[in-house]
């Protein structure tokens, strides 16, 4: 299993360990903070090693293994970075908002997917024989819909994996992937509810050198993991060597 290799220094120069306010706090956070300093919660980067190399591994393993994470975070420091990340590594995401049911009720959302799909089609083609009103409207419906769910319009089925930044913004979110048993990475700034988390990642949620770290360790891990994938030649000379059964 190869994931990168992360020191405290790294961690230290991306502000990691930089929490929140004192009076800001979740008390749930209290066994990752270290101390404080200038009235702001400082984290323990001992643990914050510990716990990223797990979650890392937990993502090399789904990678390895062909599942698919789902990457959420809407906030405005996370939301580019997200989409990027998991564009990059073929990844899904929602950074707008997240929509009650994009797990739970996977049915309506995948309608409202085809809706997209049919919309986009509609607008594509070249003898569309739509008014002008009826383009904009169509258009400005895409664009909506397009804003909420551009990210999972791939999406078969739900996640193997689902990796968030700022558990407060994405608690909806976090409660529908803890009632279909899909395995939570977070990362939990000082404020954070640690609770349901299966791969809790302590460190901060705000400052956008933290969040590149983050994501830029994320993408040499499944980088790395899909090395491990069989390739498609070498699948089907597996298929065609095995011989058949009389």
């Amino acid at each position: 299993m190869k994931i990168p290799n992360i020191t405290i220094q790294q961690l230290l120069e991306a502000g990691v360990h930089l929490g929140h306010k004192t009076l800001r706090w979740n008390p749930k956070m209290k066994k990752y903070i270290f101390g404080k300093r200038d009235s702001i919660h400082i984290i323990d980067l001992t643990q914050t090693l510990d716990l990223i190399n797990s979650a890392l591994q937990k993502i090399y393993s789904t990678i390895k293994d062909n599942g698919k994470i789902l990457f959420i975070s809407t906030k405005k420091q996370a939301s580019e970075a997200i989409s990027d990340l998991a564009k990059d590594t073929n990844q899904y995401y929602v950074n707008y908002r997240w929509l009650g049911g994009m797990l739970t009720n996977w049915g309506t959302i995948s309608n409202s997917i085809k809706k997209l799909e049919k919309i986009n089609q509609d607008l594509s083609s070249e003898n569309r024989g739509f008014t002008k009103k009826e383009l904009l409207k169509m258009s400005i419906q895409r664009d909506k819909l397009q804003r909420s769910l551009g990210g999972i319009s791939s999406m078969k089925k739900v996640p193997d994996l689902v990796f968030i930044i700022d558990t407060n913004y994405e608690s909806l979110a976090i409660k529908e992937a803890i009632k279909l048993n899909i395995p939570i990475i977070a990362i939990l700034d000082t404020n954070s509810n640690p609770d349901g988390i299966d791969f809790p990642v302590p460190g901060n949620d705000d400052a956008r050198r933290s969040i590149d770290l983050y994501c830029s360790l994320i993408k040499e891990t499944i980088e790395n993991a899909k090395k491990e994938l069989p390739k498609i030649e070498d699948t089907k000379v597996k298929k065609d060597t095995i011989s058949p059964t009389i």
